[in-house]
């Protein structure tokens, strides 16, 4: 079936349609998700909706692999600055449990939310400036709830009881139309609602905030996107680039960013920008005694690094305060010194996987064989601003399976064992968004081993 980035297309197999909804690492999503009643992130519920979502485009900076990308030619300046802003005691990497969210249906009722500092950068929804008008549920979580709240409930916590302060971010997610709402200094004051700002970001799109507008991010980027999430350490992988924060930035945001907050307006070039790309090296050798959850985070900051979203006393990155986490989930985390990381040149709006010339790849309709038969496997690849290297591989399926030529779109395979198998095509010419497309095969024998004709 035929994978285009941002796109779901259905291949007609036999008298039945198959849909495969493919992300950018490579991982079949499954059907689209949505949900009927508020679901909060730390529950068995979240997880299956998250983990079928295609968060923001498969082109989108958050999901770009930059794995491959050059060097900026400062770039151990910019680190060397990085650190000598920190105190010689916060030189390390660090795993913050901020940012958490609540998923809402399409039809969750919206309530009146006032924007106290800046409504002129915000987005009201169809509320009258000051106040905007946002899917608020009852259960709105708010920034580092429950694992650094202590005992106090959630209603507590909304109203800021202890007068905490903080940043307060709160993040509503509709997984059915796509939209992420996102608030800082967020706080339920007398049952009406009231936060600093509101963002919404389509979550289905790579378009920006207004040039200069701030979001719950100093740097106008969304936050959903860039968070470590419990689901996503579970299978081994974080499939998107991670919000960082430093000590300081400088004027002037790049791609992505559109807001900046440089503390004495700095031009100096070795002090990265809001929306400067960060990568931890590739010879940084992740040791196989820590968790899942840090070799999960560390092979996320080798393939799509992280995005400097904010300013900061630490050189953070955020993970959901899910109190799933086991409570060493990230204590090695603290021992990657700044030094293991590097800058890499940013690719801007038309560029990188967001250019014109994107390969494209469709594995044929699916079959239905008879065991030890040779299957013939009628893939496609265009497009492509070189030859892309093509790769068949095994999804899934009982047993395993041997291509004539692995390398070729069109070719024969054949199944170790009966059943049902999922075969995937990719193919890469390494600037753009990886193009992958699933077939089905189903490998049948009758129930006296015989061959059997082919069925669905």
């Amino acid at each position: 079936m035929k994978f285009l980035p941002g796109l779901v297309l259905a291949a007609l197999a036999s008298t039945a349609f198959c849909a495969e909804r493919i992300n950018q690492e490579g991982r079949i999503l499954g059907p689209a998700p949505s949900v009927s009643a508020p679901v909060l992130f730390n529950t068995a519920a979240a997880d299956k909706v998250v983990g079928a979502m295609q968060i923001m485009p498969v082109t989108s900076p958050w999901n770009e692999d930059v794995s491959r990308r050059p060097l900026l030619a400062n770039s151990a300046a910019m680190i060397a600055r990085i650190t000598d802003d920190l105190e010689a005691s916060r030189r390390t990497l660090r795993a913050f449990f901020e940012m958490n969210y609540v998923l809402v249906p399409n039809n969750q009722a919206t309530r009146p939310i006032l924007f106290f500092n800046y409504p002129d950068e915000s987005d009201l929804n169809g509320g009258a400036s000051p106040y905007g008008l946002y899917p608020i549920p009852n259960d709105l979580p708010i920034e580092s709830w429950p694992l650094e709240t202590g005992a106090l409930t959630l209603t507590q916590w909304q109203e800021d009881v202890d007068n905490d302060g903080g940043d307060r971010h709160s993040i509503t997610v509709k997984p059915g139309a796509g939209y992420s709402y996102e608030t800082w200094e967020t706080q339920l004051v007398k049952g009406a609602w009231q936060a600093s700002n509101g963002a919404i970001f389509n979550l289905n799109s790579n378009k920006l905030r207004p040039e200069g507008w701030t979001s719950g991010d100093a740097a106008g980027l969304p936050m959903f996107p860039a968070l470590v999430r419990y689901d996503e350490c579970e299978r081994g992988m974080v499939e998107h680039a991670l919000r960082l924060v430093v000590y300081r930035t400088r004027v002037g945001p790049i791609y992505p960013a559109v807001h900046q907050a440089s503390v004495g307006d700095t031009t100096n070039p070795n002090i990265p920008a809001m929306g400067q790309r960060i990568r931890l090296k590739a010879s940084f050798v992740i040791p196989a005694t820590w968790t899942k959850e840090e070799k999960a985070v560390c092979l996320a900051l080798k393939k799509y690094g992280g995005l400097v979203a904010d300013n900061g006393n630490f050189f953070s990155f955020s993970v959901c305060p899910d109190n799933r986490f086991p409570a060493d989930a990230f204590d090695d985390i603290s021992s990657i010194p700044i030094s293991a990381f590097e800058v890499v040149q940013s690719t801007g709006p038309d560029a990188g996987p967001r250019s014109p010339g994107a390969p494209t790849a469709d594995a044929g309709a699916n079959q239905s064989v008879a065991y030890k038969a040779v299957v013939d496997l009628h893939g496609v690849v265009t497009g492509g601003t070189t030859n892309p290297i093509i790769l068949w591989k095994r999804y899934s399926g009982p047993g395993t399976v041997k291509f004539a030529d692995s390398a070729k779109a069109v070719t024969t395979a054949t199944f170790s064992v009966p059943g049902t198998y999922t075969l995937m095509l990719s193919a890469t010419d390494g600037v753009h968004a990886v193009a992958y497309s699933a077939v089905t095969i189903n490998v049948a024998v009758k129930a006296d081993g015989t061959r059997s004709a082919a069925y669905f």
